[in-house]
């Protein structure tokens, strides 16, 4: 916990949560209309709203980088003046007083014609680095948190823009960014404890940081969410909400299990092990400074704000059945290393994820038969014949040696993953989940249970995945009302 005596003392009939907003919250005027709504029911909490830019800005930005620094300048001058009539429409649809918004029109073009000056000096130079990719995409965030602030104060609401390169400090690794927790903490309790004392709504960007020495970082993906989950641990929020376009995490993708439904309660390890294996509402690092910190995470929708949404705690409850959800990762392969000399000799496994790390790959799942004669893992397509190449390598003399027979990789499987912390201790999980698959003819080709038992994962021909998912789903009854 935090060692500030002047923040306790601040804080004890203080409380406060983070409020952050994705890009399709913030994607056009009505969409902002609808966050300025839902921040005026919490202000009595005392928010510090986080933002990220407007839907598909951030993308553009990094394809007006790519195209300068391909010497096509022209084009990426074309993008920007998209963007920069995008911004200047919301803001001529939310701002009324004209005074104002004569002064965001202005600091508006002023950025992008910074941003177009860095564009030019990309196309002069021909070298896209890191930092500069950070320096450009950095002004989506920065440019929607000065029209959401201004329009939030333009509706009586007490907000102050906030640059967040003035309270996350990170270390130089652009566009994928740590942050410095100790520093940012300083900075915090410097700049938004005066602010929240004053009864203020600060409004600040996700994803966007800079170096001790002022240069710009980006905190990579799923930096929204992350910014805010760093800034609910540094002022120690009572919560932390993502307002996005869903209604929370589901017990299935809805567009493959149509009868899938919201989740009340999480725990911390089911919602990270459902965003590893594909689940799309929070990445695992976001969860990770709200963990130490024991902070709630709340998934809701700024769509449908009177939902209940899903909250993320420690301990969650568990249903009757175990399971919580299903998910699904594709576009897989599944690199096995099989040989009869491999019965007893240590370190083989070793030398196989050895390997494989020199080259980058990550590894989704791992398997080992009891017989210590094959080891298999599951990596992404794209670098399966990295990996190959790397045993070959490896293992030259052991192939020579006929020690180990074959090192191959089978393409397109997916990863079916069942998820929920019930599942430790319940008998019979496996067993229903087989047997589910089994009466759709879908064979398993692989599967791998972590000691936590939170999650059982199968590997399944990837055409078999979304039936497996639907199989599962119907299986465990996911699909009725949660009971605890």
């Amino acid at each position: 916990m935090r060692n500030s005596s002047r923040l306790k003392a601040i804080w004890i009939d203080l409380p406060m949560i983070v409020m952050k907003f994705g890009g399709t919250s913030v994607k056009d005027a009505g969409a902002m209309e609808r966050v300025i709504e839902i921040v005026k029911t919490r202000a009595a909490r005392r928010p510090v709203v986080v933002a990220s830019a407007m839907v598909g800005v951030t993308d553009a930005l990094i394809r007006c980088a790519e195209e300068a620094h391909a010497g096509r300048e022209s084009e990426a001058l074309k993008h920007l003046d998209s963007l920069t009539a995008r911004h200047l429409v919301v803001t001529e649809e939310f701002i009324m007083e004209p005074s104002r918004r004569q002064y965001l029109h202005d600091t508006i073009k002023r950025h992008f014609q910074e941003i177009r000056t860095l564009l030019k000096g990309l196309a002069i130079l021909g070298e896209l680095t890191p930092r500069s990719l950070d320096a450009v995409v950095s002004y989506g965030e920065r440019l929607s948190t000065l029209i959401l602030a201004e329009a939030m104060r333009a509706r009586e609401l007490n907000a102050q823009w906030v640059d967040a390169r003035q309270l996350i400090v990170t270390d130089d690794q652009f566009t994928r960014a740590n942050p410095l927790m100790e520093l940012s903490e300083k900075r915090a309790e410097e700049i938004l404890i005066p602010l929240l004392e004053e009864q203020k709504i600060p409004v600040t960007q996700g994803f966007i940081g800079a170096t001790q020495d002022g240069r710009t970082t980006t905190l990579g993906r799923g930096g929204s969410d992350y910014s805010a989950a760093i800034l609910g641990a540094l002022l120690e929020a009572e919560e932390i909400e993502i307002w996005t376009d869903v209604d929370g995490v589901m017990t299935a993708d809805p567009r493959v299990v149509p009868e899938a439904r919201t989740i009340g309660e999480l725990s911390y390890a089911e919602a990270a092990e459902l965003a590893y294996f594909g689940a799309k509402v929070l990445h695992p690092k976001t969860v990770l400074p709200a963990v130490e910190r024991g902070i709630p995470l709340c998934i809701l929708n700024t769509f449908a704000p009177e939902g209940s949404g899903t909250r993320i705690v420690e301990q969650a409850r568990n249903n009757l059945m175990g399971v919580k959800a299903i998910t699904a990762i594709k576009g897989l392969s599944l690199v096995t290393v099989e040989g009869r000399g491999m019965l007893g000799v240590p370190g083989v496994a070793a030398k196989v994820f050895t390997a494989v790390a020199h080259e980058g790959v990550n590894v989704l799942m791992i398997s080992q038969s009891s017989s210590e004669q094959s080891i298999c893992f599951v990596v992404e397509a794209a670098s399966a014949g990295r990996a190959l190449r790397a045993l070959h390598q490896a293992f030259e003399l052991e192939l020579a040696r006929r020690n180990i027979d074959r090192i191959h990789a089978q393409d397109d499987v997916a990863i079916v993953a069942v998820v929920g912390a019930g599942m430790r201790g319940t008998p019979g999980i496996g067993a229903k989940v087989f047997g589910a698959l089994g009466k759709s003819n879908i064979n398993v080709i692989s599967v791998a249970q972590g000691s936590s038992e939170h999650n059982l994962s199968l590997v399944v021909r990837k055409e078999d995945a979304d039936e497996a998912v639907r199989q599962i789903h119907r299986e465990f009854k996911l699909g009725e009302s949660e009971s605890a």
